[in-house]
């Protein structure tokens, strides 16, 4: 008569687990704003600071780049360190989300958000 039953347990336990996610998920979408990451080019000559986000915060540019006449090479170095920075954060971003589906036991391989 209660056979179907032992699913429901299943199911809420399920449940339990999305809510737990969700959580997390938000959690780790304001942490990804504060963690940050710089790329760099010209042998550090340009970098760029970004959040793990992906939003470029800042731009440091050595001033010694400004010496020649050098316009497209300055623009060059600025978009490569730019670049640089949002692979970073992207990695970034994919390590976190992989600790964080590992914690809840799901597979280290599944990608998120769905």
């Amino acid at each position: 008569m209660f056979k179907g039953l032992g699913g429901l347990g299943e199911m809420a336990g399920m449940m339990k687990k999305a809510q737990e996610m969700q959580t997390k998920m938000g959690e780790m979408q304001e942490e990804l704003h504060n963690i940050m990451v710089v790329g760099e080019a010209g042998a550090g000559l340009v970098k760029a600071t970004a959040s793990a986000k992906g939003d470029l915060k800042s731009l440091d540019i050595d001033p010694s780049i400004f010496s020649g006449d050098d316009k497209e090479v300055v623009e060059d170095l600025i978009l490569a360190a730019v670049k640089d920075a949002q692979a970073k954060a992207a990695e970034r971003a994919q390590e976190e989300m992989t600790k964080l589906t590992e914690g809840l036991g799901l597979p280290k391989d599944m990608k998120l958000p769905f």
